[in-house]
């Protein structure tokens, strides 16, 4: 047999799928030469003929020593070949070469011994070009070391998306070694990813060969099951030089701590602005209830899924509160509640307004008592039995899926005052620390609003019980007269001021009416008017003129501190049907006789009350003829006044209010409070109708 017959393959049965070109071995055209024992060339491939220049006719039958190696080097060559050819191993090395066009280059060999069938021995050299090699070589020892030491997490799938290759760093990125990942699809390594949409972005790859760079995804691995990591992948489709497709490159980098650092800041400035938020719409009104209502609107739409504001009962009695013991439980008032979907969690709270006592062992009364926020945050079912008011309230709790607590004190000028109490039941995130540190700056914030609001409270109530007190408790009957009477205070405690009404009986059946109004607000003004308001009653039982009273009056005033007010007073004798008017810097009356128009008195104005002796004069009287069914409307400034309509335009709906004298007294005292009162009015109102009535009373 020949040397052709040795390196012919035998015959097999499996079918072998033929190489693309362009492949490894195409790269480095590895050159074929075979020689004889006696050192002559038997074999020449193509690739041989492209190394060397020679053609096959050229190289065939001659010796490849005085062919193709330089003159020096041909005793060294025919000792390598003598070494081979005696089966003393295989050579491998860099070797000169001489080639057709004269040059000499240098060529890496792998020459070994060949037998056949008969024993002949020959040399098989597999050649290639040195530079080629080496070029090669350091591609690859490159290649191997950026994907081994790269930090950037790097594989390979082949076209049905099975890894054939992964680096350490993804190794460590997945949690799992390359052994239970190569060979494997990405949906049967990593179930924990969204498998669907990455092997749809491979597949869109593959098919297209346009990259998909910086993919975001967020996961949890079998190395760190417990928290969130976050990565940015990169996909690329592999090709050969022939364009055929080899599979689909990963690069996956790690971007848990940038996520954590821009999640942490987007919460930063979310909780920043929850805070400003609150600056904003926490303590708009000095109404407590209000107050504690926005308080608890707020959280609900950032922080909780449920809130309840509850104040201490202590401290809406302006005293300082308590700290509860075993023996005395705390008293909590309830004033809001809110909830940020619709739930029937909220029926577990107390209903505002409502008193409740808790013990000491209530999570809401641990929080009074020591002044400091309790975080329960994951909620078991004796956690529910100390925060819920009752058992039915904790299985309502329960049943809605309450999982986390937070409770922190609502803390104004070193005194505990309440307790704001968070949920969570559709928020899946327990509350943390964080969460602490916000809830308390907002709870902060608010208790400020809350303590101005009761302690404006407390005050108002004090003005308006000592104004109500110094008013009359039942509307008086005088002869002659019906009358109907109305105070309405302010709606916030500052409003409160000193207006005041009267109608005195004098001498002889005769009556005088009055409607005042002392400048200012709160205590002192409410003082002031009981002060005045003694003065006139004493003064009308001197039966003089209103004109004179009035200057009695200023002299009054003008003796207090820095008082002003103004005044109507009218004396009214049933046996002559004659009224006397004067007015101290008060807004004219109405009068409204039946059959004409209602019409506002023209009255000398006079001065205020307080502004300084003028001396006689300063006020003056009017005579009024009153008939069966004519009335009088004396009123104060806040009536009338607002600070979104001109003041003649006020007076002209009074007036158009006041258009059926005949309706009774106390349906038009009703009407003109409902018509012309706004709820959130500033300033207080006294209002005074006296009707002449039918029958004058036996003179």
């Amino acid at each position: 047999m020949g040397v052709s017959d040795a390196l012919r393959g035998e015959p097999g049965v499996v079918e072998v799928a033929p190489s693309e070109p362009g492949g490894l071995l195409d790269v480095l055209s590895v050159a074929a030469v075979v020689l004889g024992a006696d050192g002559r060339i038997v074999l020449w491939s193509p690739q041989a003929q492209e190394l060397f220049g020679w053609s096959a006719q050229e190289a065939l039958g001659r010796s490849a020593a005085a062919l193709l190696v330089p003159d020096e080097y041909v005793d060294l060559v025919l000792g390598l070949f003598a070494k081979v050819m005696a089966g003393d191993g295989a050579w491998a090395g860099v070797f000169p070469v001489r080639h057709k066009d004269g040059s000499s280059r240098l060529v890496e060999f792998r020459n070994m011994r060949l037998l056949d069938e008969q024993g002949r021995v020959y040399a098989l050299g597999l050649a290639c070009d040195e530079a080629t090699v080496r070029g090669v070589e350091r591609d690859l020892a490159l290649s191997v070391r950026l994907v081994a030491q790269s930090p950037i997490g790097l594989a390979v799938l082949d076209t049905e998306l099975r890894y054939v290759l992964v680096n350490p760093t993804l190794e460590r990125i997945n949690g799992l070694p390359a052994d239970e990942l190569l060979g494997r699809r990405v949906r049967e390594a990593l179930p924990f990813l969204d498998v669907d949409v990455v092997e749809a972005a491979m597949r869109q790859v593959a098919a297209t060969g346009v990259p998909l760079l910086d993919q975001f995804a967020v996961g949890r691995t079998p190395a760190d099951p417990g928290h969130d990591h976050a990565w940015s992948s990169s996909y690329y489709r592999l090709e050969d030089s022939a364009g055929r497709v080899l599979g689909v490159a990963l690069s996956v980098v790690d971007v848990t701590d940038q996520h954590r650092a821009a999640t942490e800041a987007a919460e930063t400035r979310r909780r920043l602005a929850l805070i400003d938020r609150a600056s904003v719409h926490i303590g708009t009104t000095l109404d407590l209830d209000r107050t504690a209502h926005e308080l608890a609107d707020l959280v609900v739409a950032d922080l909780a899924d449920l809130a309840a504001v509850d104040v201490l009962d202590s401290a809406l009695q302006g005293s300082d509160t308590a700290t509860a013991t075993s023996a005395v439980p705390a008293l909590f008032r309830a004033l809001a509640v809110a909830a940020g979907y619709e739930t029937d969690a909220v029926d577990a709270a107390d209903p505002p307004g409502e008193i409740a006592s808790y013990p000491a062992d209530r999570l809401v009364t641990r929080c009074v008592s020591t002044g400091r926020p309790i975080l329960v945050a994951r909620v078991g079912h004796r956690d529910l039995l100390r925060i819920a008011r009752d058992t039915d309230a904790a299985a309502l709790l329960a049943a809605e899926g309450v999982h986390s607590y937070l409770a922190v004190p609502l803390k104004a000028r070193g005194q505990v005052l309440g307790v704001l109490d968070l949920l969570r039941t559709r928020n899946p995130r327990p509350f943390d620390a964080d969460d602490v540190v916000l809830a308390g700056e907002l709870a902060a914030r608010a208790a400020v609003c809350i303590d101005n609001a009761r302690w404006y409270q407390h005050a108002r109530d004090t003005a308006l019980t000592l104004q109500r007190h110094l008013l009359p408790h039942a509307p008086p009957q005088p002869a002659g007269l019906q009358i109907a009477y109305r105070y309405q205070p302010a709606a916030t405690a500052s409003g409160i001021g000193g207006d005041w009404f009267d109608a005195i009986p004098q001498t002889q059946d005769r009556t005088a009416l009055v409607v005042g109004d002392v400048m200012g607000h709160g205590v002192q003004a409410a003082a002031t008017m009981g002060q005045l308001r003694t003065a006139t009653r004493t003064l009308a039982n001197l039966d003089l003129d209103p004109a004179q009273v009035l200057e009695q009056l200023d002299h009054i005033t003008s003796g207090l501190d820095r008082t002003m007010a103004t005044c109507v007073y009218a004396a009214y004798d049933p046996h002559r049907s004659r009224c006397r008017i004067a007015l101290a810097g008060h807004l004219p009356p109405v009068l409204t006789r039946p059959g004409r128009a209602p019409e506002l008195l023209d009255l000398p104005a006079g001065v205020p009350l307080g502004t300084g002796d003028l001396g006689s004069g300063s006020f003056e009287a009017t005579f009024l003829t009153l008939d069966p069914g004519d009335q009088l409307v004396l009123y104060t400034d806040g009536l009338v006044e607002t600070r979104g309509q001109p003041l003649d335009e006020r007076l002209a709906l009074l007036l158009d209010l006041l258009t059926e004298p005949g309706r009774p007294l106390e349906e038009t005292c009703d009407l003109l409070l409902a018509a012309l009162r706004h709820p959130d009015a500033h300033d207080d109102v006294a209002l005074l109708i006296a009707r002449v009535a039918p029958n004058r009373p036996p003179g």
